[in-house]
């Protein structure tokens, strides 16, 4: 990565954060129900769902995808030589555009009534896509920019603290 490499990162899903989708239904994701689609599936990075503007896969490299306590991390390296990659880095380094929204497939689900409307906890989705858009269904969600080379240093950082832990340091 040269100096000028950014990534755009944040959570495109936050567990059990519930949102209102339409005036049907609340929705939310259950911890762990993207693992075995993280497993297998080759998912894209777009620009608001456009599949014709593709800024990471995860089959290149170049955006990365796993879960934590907190739901589904993204990191997504931004191309500084192409227009999307400019418009990527360009808006969210703004703070323009802060949120993510993924595109999936509902495998397994759970639907309990109670409250204003019903609510669909996710149990198991197949991830398509995530999105960096401005208006995302889920407004907890969260993309900032941040320079490539002080994302590898935490990376590098966070696994030598596990090796230590580990006790293999």
């Amino acid at each position: 990565m040269t100096g000028e490499s950014k990534v755009v990162a944040g959570h495109a899903v936050l567990w059990n954060a519930v949102t209102t989708i339409g005036r049907d239904f609340r929705e939310r994701f259950a911890p762990g129900s993207l693992t075995n689609s993280l497993r297998k599936a080759d998912v894209r990075a777009l620009l608001d769902h456009d599949t014709g503007r593709v800024v990471g896969r995860v089959s290149a490299g170049t955006l990365r995808l796993r879960e934590d306590a907190t739901g589904l991390l993204v990191e997504i390296d931004a191309d500084l030589t192409t227009p999307d990659g400019q418009t990527l880095a360009g808006t969210v380094g703004r703070r323009d555009v802060t949120g993510f929204s993924p595109s999936f497939r509902v495998l397994e689900e759970d639907w309990t009534t109670g409250g204003p409307l019903p609510l669909r906890t996710i149990l198991e989705a197949e991830l398509i896509e995530v999105s960096v858009v401005s208006f995302p269904a889920y407004p907890q969600t969260n993309a900032s920019l941040r320079d490539a080379i002080s994302a590898h240093q935490r990376l590098i950082a966070k696994m030598e603290r596990d090796q230590r832990l580990r006790g293999l340091a």
